[in-house]
């Protein structure tokens, strides 16, 4: 397995799913620190990360800000679309990409790349195509397990984290 990118999806994967309002109708979002932290050592180890995510919102940029993701299709509402262009954009194959996803909505890029994982808390269809599952659910660091799985089949996971720091 040789992975090049990874591509996340957001509501259910980076966060818990839920969506939180305020009186003014803007939406907050937490995001776990363990994923974030995974991010960056899979940047500092040559693993790009793009996110592909149905919703948009000042949150969300915010925390990719944070993170220095570059690659991010937001408000998408054809993700098959959102991949070809990252692809093209990226000059990976599909078949050194993971993609994490939690719902449906996610299944056509999850049949594409070479390495699809659903979180713990995915719907049944998104489980029964992955090829890894994580054990925690989305939200809850289950992007650094993702992570932490796929640099440890590539090159070991305390020579990644040696890289990092």
């Amino acid at each position: 397995m040789k992975i090049r990118l990874m591509v996340l999806d957001v509501d259910g994967v980076l966060t818990d799913g839920r969506l939180y309002y305020t009186d003014q109708g803007e939406t907050l979002k937490a995001f776990h620190v363990h994923d974030g932290l995974g991010i960056k050592v899979a940047q500092a180890n040559g693993i790009d990360i793009a996110v592909i995510s149905a919703r948009d919102s000042g949150p969300l940029v915010k925390r990719l800000d944070d993170l220095g993701v570059k690659h991010r299709y937001l408000g998408c509402k054809d993700k098959q679309q959102a991949f070809r262009e990252l692809l093209q954009a990226v000059q990976v194959p599909a078949e050194e990409v993971a993609y994490v996803g939690d719902d449906v909505i996610d299944l056509g890029v999850m049949r594409q790349v070479g390495f699809p994982i659903a979180v713990n808390n995915a719907q049944g269809m998104v489980k029964a195509i992955a090829r890894h599952r994580t054990q925690l659910n989305g939200g809850e660091g289950a992007v650094r397990e993702a992570i932490d799985f796929i640099l440890r089949q590539q090159m070991g996971l305390e020579k990644a984290y040696r890289n990092f720091m």
